[in-house]
């Protein structure tokens, strides 16, 4: 299920395409996304805009969420920026910390290469309690 959760994401999360992020793995609870920085995503500072920050977060919150194969949508996000990135390639390492039936608590760590911690996100979720097709 976790390899059909990452492969149907990949294949069709347009947005997540459009701006050059993917999900590296998947597993129950737990998703790691990944981007190249490149200039698009840059900001009138020269740092990496908040908004794609967030957005790689969100990509391995939702895979991390709907990795069990049961439709997920996020309630909350909340995002604490720690360091600034220009360069290089952001991880976003997303897992589980709390679960019950209709809802789920996920911490999200966004990463450089050099395992600097650039942002960090806690996620709720709600589970619609359907199969994903």
């Amino acid at each position: 299920m976790h390899n059909r959760v990452k492969e149907l994401i990949n294949s069709n999360d347009r947005f997540a395409i459009h701006n050059g992020m993917r999900l590296i793995e998947v597993r129950e609870g737990y998703a790691v996304s990944q981007m190249e920085i490149d200039e698009k995503h840059l900001n009138a500072a020269g740092v990496v805009q908040g908004g794609a920050i967030f957005s790689l977060a969100d990509l391995a919150f939702g895979a991390a969420s709907n990795s069990e194969g049961i439709l997920n949508l996020s309630l909350t996000a909340n995002i604490t920026f720690v360091k600034p990135a220009s360069k290089g390639t952001l991880r976003a390492y997303a897992k589980r910390i709390s679960k019950n039936r209709k809802t789920s608590v996920y911490q999200i760590e966004v990463k450089d290469e050099e395992d600097n911690l650039i942002a960090t996100v806690q996620g709720v979720a709600y589970s619609k309690e359907k199969y994903i097709p």
